[in-house]
């Protein structure tokens, strides 16, 4: 699987227009350089080899762990993941705790009050949550709480003369507030449909025919069978935000892996680009693996190994 991505990522920056010579000379420059200085410069990068060369070169070099320098910078590319990536884990944890409580939350009162006035507006709600864009909420955020009420900082990760990892707090609220937002909807509905299915099972009226009483019944035997959708939901929102918050990085100026994946695409520094690629498709397989264990110990029904 991570062969056969980085196969098509590298595929993909080959055919996007111009390379990163192009990126590198800035406007106002373009016309005092020769074409033999692009040309020279285009060979010292090893940009004039062939595509499957270049890829070949960037493989031997990989399986060894070594992932090179950046083309526009000069620096290991280690490094520049190794940077960015305790500020993407941390505004991206910060959602997925937010967007798993508050969803689930809302799913189980939704299904334990279904049909009433709260589910259908807690339905519309959702609905809504899923379908306007996250950049929206972020501008609005930023333009009510921080421009008008002065509540929050517009942007950044630290304001400046901070330096530790409390004093970043407040900066972090708006970003993650925004990017939970989005979560906590299709949580919410998962939670609901699945708490849903799991007091309709057989275990669960057997349950209540004993006279157990109805809080253990709808969060001891059903809110943890109706938990195991919704943990391979969440386990895999958790790698998808590390690669996937490029918009909410873009908006409130977050230092974030997602905001240099960006400028790495425009720039086409194909190393960088392949690196978070990477780094974000491990991700993913990872999450796999533990969503799995997770769904055994949650499930009894469930056991490892088994077909």
């Amino acid at each position: 699987m991570l062969l056969l991505i980085s196969f098509l990522v590298y595929l993909g920056l080959e055919l996007t227009p111009g390379d990163a010579v192009s990126h590198m000379i800035p406007p106002e420059l373009a016309n005092q350089v020769s074409a033999a200085q692009l040309q020279e410069l285009r060979e010292a990068l090893g940009l004039n080899k062939s595509f499957l060369h270049r890829y070949g070169v960037w493989l031997s070099h990989a399986v060894q762990g070594d992932f090179g320098h950046s083309i526009a910078g000069g620096v290991a590319i280690s490094e520049i993941v190794l940077d960015r990536l305790p500020a993407t884990l941390e505004l991206s944890i910060a959602a997925l705790l937010i967007s798993t409580l508050i969803g689930c939350a809302l799913g189980t009162y939704s299904a334990l009050h279904r049909g009433s006035l709260s589910d259908s507006g807690l339905t519309v709600v959702g609905m809504l949550g899923v379908s306007i864009p996250e950049f929206f909420f972020g501008l609005v955020a930023i333009l009510l709480f921080a421009l008008k009420l002065g509540w929050l900082p517009v942007g950044g990760r630290l304001m400046p003369g901070f330096d530790s990892w409390f004093d970043h707090l407040p900066n972090i609220i708006l970003p993650a507030l925004v990017l939970a937002l989005m979560m906590t909807a299709g949580v919410m509905r998962y939670s609901r449909s699945s708490m849903l299915d799991a007091l309709n099972r057989e275990f669960v009226r057997t349950a209540r025919s004993k006279g157990l009483p109805e809080w253990r019944i709808n969060f001891i035997h059903g809110f943890r069978v109706a938990l195991t959708p919704v943990v391979v939901l969440i386990g895999f929102r958790l790698p998808t935000l590390i690669g996937g918050s490029v918009i909410i990085e873009e908006v409130f100026q977050w230092p974030g892996v997602g905001a240099e994946f960006v400028s790495a695409v425009r720039g086409q520094d194909y190393p960088l680009v392949m690196m978070i690629a990477l780094f974000s498709v491990f991700a993913m397989l990872m999450a796999s693996l533990i969503v799995d264990v997770l769904t055994a110990w949650i499930d009894p029904r469930v056991r490892l190994g088994e077909s």
